[in-house]
């Protein structure tokens, strides 16, 4: 979460955020489907969204950011907001759970999900169908969409495509692709805006950032300002990494979550590929780089690494899965060219 969840929007949303929120406004629709690549403030503009749409004094330029309705979103209590995310994503940002599923985690009955509950779809359902509590309309936010899994999208798709009452709807993906055709075709797609290299170095310098760190976040994240932000904790090891994983140093991941390391090894796989065709590699400096292995070495790590993506968050043993992806990793980077 950004601390645009804290402050008024105005103080807190990125340049790039702003501009496609004042488009947005200007259009018309009950459902939007905010789309892109991870990292370019997809729940950001999502929350933009919904702020104005319930504001009281809401302008051309999106919330006012200091009236009731915009209070009550910066402490998670609206009574015409709906927040549809997994619960871990909801205990990670402050939202509240639903009383139910609150009980249920804290008698220890069962983990909260990864995913987005059926049973908090259907309640969501039934939110939107109730009469507006400030008289403003209703608002339902999915992020990240992509976690509704079948029954959940389900779910919702007879409300998306006839909603009862005044409420609007906007999920937010870094997976289109992943979402039921059904619910792709029942929103209005938007395409979020990929900000321009120094617009997002000014960006991550304004969250106090010093700027030779923000250079290498960005270069790290793939250009991606959002996602760059979440590597602050890792930028410091971040130009040792490679050499580091030649010499089958484990510690350099010391802290990391397995998903953050697999993305790591990925981007590094992915930049050893691309010097070994003769193309510029995107996540590290070339100086920073061993010279890669053998394309058959290579080309088996990459497959490997995407077949562990799909299971990264599963429930193993961190430290021995640590060990097994450096050392595959290890044996990749020192095959004969």
């Amino acid at each position: 979460m950004t601390s645009a969840d804290q402050t008024t929007p105005s103080q807190t949303v990125a340049p790039w955020i702003t501009a496609q929120l004042h488009s947005l406004l200007t259009q018309r629709g009950h459902a939007w489907l905010l789309a892109g690549p991870s990292g370019l403030g997809q729940y950001e503009l999502a929350m933009a969204l919904v702020r104005a749409w319930l504001c009281d004094q809401a302008g051309p330029a999106g919330a006012c950011g200091v009236c009731a309705s915009c209070h009550a979103i910066n402490v998670h209590a609206h009574a015409d907001l709906c927040v549809l995310c997994p619960e871990t994503v909801l205990l990670d940002m402050g939202w509240p759970l639903g009383e139910k599923a609150q009980s249920e985690i804290d008698s220890k009955k069962r983990k909260p999900s990864k995913e987005i509950r059926v049973e908090a779809m259907r309640d969501a359902v039934e939110f939107a169908q109730r009469t507006s509590a400030r008289g403003r309309g209703k608002a339902v936010l999915v992020f990240p969409a992509e976690r509704m899994n079948v029954f959940t999208a389900n779910a919702l798709l007879k409300t998306l495509e006839e909603p009862v009452g005044d409420v609007k709807f906007v999920l937010a993906t870094d997976a289109a692709h992943l979402l039921l055709p059904t619910i792709r075709s029942r929103c209005l797609g938007h395409t979020m805006v990929w900000p321009d290299h120094d617009t997002a170095l000014r960006w991550l310098q304004a969250q106090g950032v010093p700027a030779p760190q923000a250079a290498v976040m960005l270069r790290a994240s793939g250009g991606r300002p959002t996602d760059a932000l979440l590597m602050a904790p890792v930028s410091d090891r971040w130009r040792l990494l490679p050499k580091a994983v030649l010499r089958g140093e484990v510690a350099v991941f010391k802290d990391w979550t397995p998903a953050q390391t697999v993305d790591a090894l990925h981007k590094l796989c992915h930049d050893l590929l691309a010097l070994k065709s003769g193309a510029q590699p995107r996540y590290f400096e070339v100086a920073d780089l061993p010279t890669p292995g053998s394309w058959h070495s290579l080309s088996d790590w990459a497959k490997s690494l995407a077949q562990t993506r799909r299971t990264v968050e599963h429930p193993f043993n961190p430290g021995l899965m640590l060990e097994a992806l450096v050392s595959q990793a290890q044996l990749a980077l020192n095959s004969k060219p």
